[in-house]
């Protein structure tokens, strides 16, 4: 149940020096091309090994009812093992298959992680925020089985098995053992669905005897966003369910900032994808206006799995000097910068 990408922020025994790598790139839509050339920009001036292999997912010239990424697209990240996604929007309404449960589902991407820490120069409510969220990315809610059983109503299936909840569990236990964590802390809402979250509850408690070295405790969903909105310290890394994990982890992004300045990675047993979970943005596309924090520390979530350590600490230090100093910061955070001005001050400080 084990996986390589296990060590997203905290380095390993292995070392990656003088390796390079090939990675699948899909810049999105709306300012994701944008965002996404601003970050490959950066890594490319920080001298990062790797070879780029660009996709464009479209739902051009793509019927409704059929699958918009295509199988070479898929094929490109299962060889490579890596790919950095920006923002995608699929069409509501019209019969199209979502685009990231179509990635999720088909590369294997059972966990999606999202660390989210205080930045300095980013003013919010908190200042010391530093939680993780571990949110089982394939099914709960989100698995795709609605149906009407009579005029008016619908039925949506919530799955939970016992597979995945190991694996995510596993994900969270591995994570917060190699990152130094000292808690996980089980979301569930086991009160009313007694089936669904008591399996994933008791797969957690399953993993946990694994790990006598990491607090393990189980918090109902209402009580944890009580306490994320009124002590965020008291939590540590979280792990839930997919319906929670979507909305915990926006609200912890909202903690920090939010979207725009959030990291996120989803992780398999073969591979991972570093994504900006935030939206499009089509008013602001074209402007130069668009923040790449969130596409850019998702990508260094993305070097760290590659035990690219040391470099993805050199563009963090840069990234954050520059949020701290809000010189050169863009507009969503109270700045007045372009991107291009942004990514610039980014790359200017960089210490390679």
């Amino acid at each position: 149940m084990g996986s390589r990408f296990h060590s997203v922020g905290r380095r390993l025994s292995s070392s990656s020096a003088g390796k390079s790598f090939r990675a699948t790139l899909f810049p999105g839509h709306g300012i994701g091309p944008e965002i996404s050339a601003a970050v490959v920009e950066i890594l490319e001036a920080s001298k990062v090994p790797i070879t780029w292999e660009e996709h464009i997912i479209s739902v051009d010239n793509v019927k409704p009812g059929q699958d918009i990424v295509s199988r070479e697209a898929l094929d490109s990240v299962l060889k490579n093992g890596y790919a950095l996604k920006g923002p995608m929007a699929t069409p509501i309404g019209k019969g199209y298959r979502s685009l990231n449960l179509t990635l999720r589902k088909e590369l294997g991407l059972y966990a999606n992680v999202r660390p989210c820490k205080s930045i300095p120069g980013v003013n919010t409510a908190y200042q010391d925020v530093d939680v993780v969220t571990v949110r089982e990315n394939t099914e709960g809610e989100y698995s795709g089985l609605e149906h009407e059983v009579a005029p008016g109503v619908v039925e949506s299936l919530k799955v939970i098995t016992k597979s995945a909840s190991l694996k995510v569990a596993e994900y969270a236990f591995a994570y917060a053992r190699a990152n130094k964590r000292k808690m996980v802390t089980a979301v569930h809402k086991a009160s009313v669905m007694k089936m669904s979250d008591g399996l994933f509850l008791s797969c957690a408690q399953q993993v946990a005897k694994n790990y006598p070295d990491i607090h393990y405790e189980e918090m109902l969903i209402d009580n944890a966003a009580s306490y994320l909105v009124s002590n965020p310290g008291r939590m540590d890394v979280m792990v839930m369910p997919n319906l929670y994990g979507d909305i915990v982890s926006d609200l912890c992004a909202g903690l920090i900032g939010g979207l725009g300045l959030t990291p996120s990675g989803n992780m398999g047993k073969g591979c991972m994808m570093a994504e900006a979970v935030h939206g499009t943005a089509p008013d602001i596309q074209g402007m130069d206006m668009a923040n790449p924090t969130a596409l850019l520390m998702s990508a260094l979530m993305m070097l760290r799995s590659m035990d690219l350590h040391d470099t993805a600490d050199k563009i963090a230090k840069a990234t954050y000097s520059v949020l701290k100093e809000a010189k050169y910061t863009t507009k969503d955070i109270g700045g007045n910068s372009s991107c291009s001005d942004y990514t610039k001050a980014i790359i200017d400080r960089i210490d390679i």
